[in-house]
């Protein structure tokens, strides 16, 4: 497929977040079991079952569905920037949903000690930061399909956040015409008003641009929705199903080369 311009997905296509987290879930969660003498895989499951219950009961889960910010992003997440009313909710409220997510995942532990669930989640927080990965081949298609097209980055997720998981990777960004981030726009994908947006500032029709991402709710549904091709990065060979098709399917980043060339 010849194309003008490629708009690439962050999370999980780009950056391996899921990695990140993974991460600082067991450095935190060993650090207590050395601590309270508790189970620590047992203690992260605990934990991340309370942070959805909570995540999804707050008033602005609605807003993060749309936005795209998921529980644990909102364990690390400060929500200062983004003009909708619904990010100044999550700020006041972040402090107290990441000492309750873990008090409450200590307390089915059957340890009840607020004061150490706060300072896990400050661990938790300080864990995330430290921890950015890049997938092995995200450089090397860049590098190829810099100079040659287009290039924007859509992602969805709260302004400050996305812009700190780039600032964890510096020379990211630099290889971008354009960065698109639902929480400043303020609509997620797969809203079609974004990939229009997204469109716009290429300034290329649908027809002449490529999506790549690695979620067929997200990045693929949406893309259809405005005539795009995509590409979906389908890493853990999961089954398409009904009603959402790729263009084309790979099982690794480096592989969309061969439909891009």
């Amino acid at each position: 497929m010849r194309k003008k311009a490629v708009l690439f997905d962050l999370d999980d296509t780009l950056l391996w977040d899921k990695r990140s987290v993974k991460e600082a879930f067991e450095r935190t969660c060993a650090e207590a079991a050395r601590e309270a003498n508790i189970d620590a895989e047992e203690l992260e499951r605990a934990v991340r079952r309370e942070a959805r219950v909570l995540f999804e009961g707050h008033e602005a889960y609605p807003f993060t569905q749309m936005i795209g910010i998921n529980p644990f992003e909102g364990l690390w997440a400060e929500f200062r920037e983004g003009r909708a009313a619904e990010f100044r909710l999550l700020e006041m409220w972040a402090p107290h949903y990441r000492k309750e997510a873990w008090t409450r995942g200590l307390k089915a532990l059957g340890v009840d000690d607020p004061a150490m669930g706060e300072r896990l989640g400050e661990r938790f927080r300080a864990h995330r930061r430290s921890l950015p990965y890049v997938y092995e081949d995200t450089f090397d298609v860049l590098n190829a399909l810099k100079g040659k097209v287009k290039l924007l980055l859509l992602t969805n997720g709260a302004p400050d956040l996305q812009k700190e998981k780039l600032a964890g990777v510096p020379e990211l960004s630099g290889y971008f015409d354009h960065i698109v981030i639902s929480g400043d726009f303020g609509r997620g994908k797969p809203d079609p008003a974004i990939f229009r947006h997204a469109l716009s500032l290429l300034g290329v029709p649908a027809a002449d641009a490529v999506m790549i991402g690695d979620k067929l709710s997200t990045d693929i549904l949406g893309a259809g929705r405005v005539g795009m091709d995509s590409i979906w990065i389908n890493r853990s060979s999961e089954d398409v199903g009904d009603g959402i098709r790729p263009t084309a399917t790979v099982s690794r980043l480096s592989e969309v080369l061969r439909y891009l060339e």
